[in-house]
């Protein structure tokens, strides 16, 4: 970059610097993300105040400095204005906000993450007052797709131990699938029963033989002092073992050492078990179009809370965005489900 450059970006985060400044976090389609001071941007008067605020998309003169950039121009482009009037929308804004905040790279494009996160900050402007229980829906829509741009999408349409599909059976009232985040996605319960059970045998059938000392000798590695020493090597008169002579070799062997290998695959843990309903939402989150008939359906707050859980798990830290998510639907829960 030059001492100043041009970009086009949206602010993601604000926080106070000095008397009168701002630090904005800004989400740009030719630079990634970038930190800036917005200079008296607190001043009632600033040209700078409102073009600073959250979810402001603007044309931007920045001029580099040693640490922070500074803004010296900003003309508005576009303002998602219309979220602050509903705490639910402003929520789930600020929530995906985080999400791309956490991928979001520097000192490189982002163009597609940028077309991204305006394209569902618009949908949520443009949602009606009236359909509250549509804000998660479009909440949840938002961060799969999120995931799926940083290259984190689970598994949702085979089961990760079997590698087999998984068809929603709507026709039984009980019927299940597994998430799990280690594991990566779906899995179908019969099969991690059948591991489950397979894996506590093999724990018992251990626990019992190095109780009684049975171990076939198959179970066990040899492992001789000649062997850990090092590479061995030819040498006049017979095979050298980094100094230790044949005859040393087999003096070696009368007293033996063994180390006990186990070999067992990894039991996945379970975060949640899904029914029909979910699992065909898991499904349809990967479609540019959310699903039609989103209100009144708790199906959506259980299908985030799993891809919450997956997100957190991939990277690395809490979304802290979720707890005001938590406190506007429990508070609304009865009155909009």
């Amino acid at each position: 970059m030059s001492k100043t450059y041009k970009a086009t970006g949206i602010n993601l985060r604000t926080q106070v610097f000095g008397e009168s400044d701002k630090i904005v976090t800004i989400l740009t389609k030719e630079y990634g993300l970038i930190r800036a001071i917005a200079p008296g941007a607190r001043k009632h008067n600033s040209s700078l105040g409102g073009r600073s605020a959250m979810f402001v998309v603007n044309d931007l003169l920045i001029a580099k400095g040693r640490s922070l950039d500074k803004i010296t121009q900003a003309q508005t482009v576009k303002s998602y204005s219309g979220l602050a009037k509903d705490l639910g929308r402003l929520a789930a804004s600020q929530y995906l906000a985080e999400v791309v905040l956490c991928q979001g790279l520097s000192e490189q494009p982002q163009e597609e993450l940028y077309e991204l996160i305006n394209e569902h900050l618009k949908r949520l402007e443009e949602l009606s007052s009236q359909k509250t229980p549509s804000v998660m829906a479009l909440l949840t829509h938002g961060l799969f797709q999120l995931l799926a741009l940083a290259g984190f999408t689970p598994e949702v349409h085979m089961c990760c131990l079997t590698q087999r599909p998984l068809i929603p059976d709507f026709t039984d009232p009980n019927w299940q699938v597994g998430f799990s985040i280690s594991a990566g996605g779906t899995v179908c319960l019969t099969a991690w029963e059948d591991l489950r059970k397979e894996d506590k045998g093999r724990s018992q059938r251990v626990a019992e033989r190095s109780l009684s000392g049975g171990f076939r000798r198959s179970e066990l590695r040899r492992v001789s002092p000649v062997e850990t020493t090092g590479v061995g090597r030819q040498g006049e008169g017979g095979n050298v073992f980094d100094g230790f002579s044949a005859s040393s070799q087999t003096a070696s062997t009368q007293s033996l050492d063994y180390e006990t290998i186990f070999h067992r695959q990894e039991m996945p843990a379970l975060s949640k078990r899904l029914n029909a309903r979910e699992l065909t939402i898991l499904q349809q989150l990967s479609q540019s179009e959310i699903m039609q008939d989103t209100t009144k359906d708790r199906s959506w707050l259980s299908v985030e809370q799993v891809l919450r859980q997956y997100a957190q798990y991939h990277f690395g830290h809490p979304i802290r965005s979720a707890t005001l998510i938590d406190s506007y639907f429990n508070a609304n829960h009865d009155a909009s489900l």
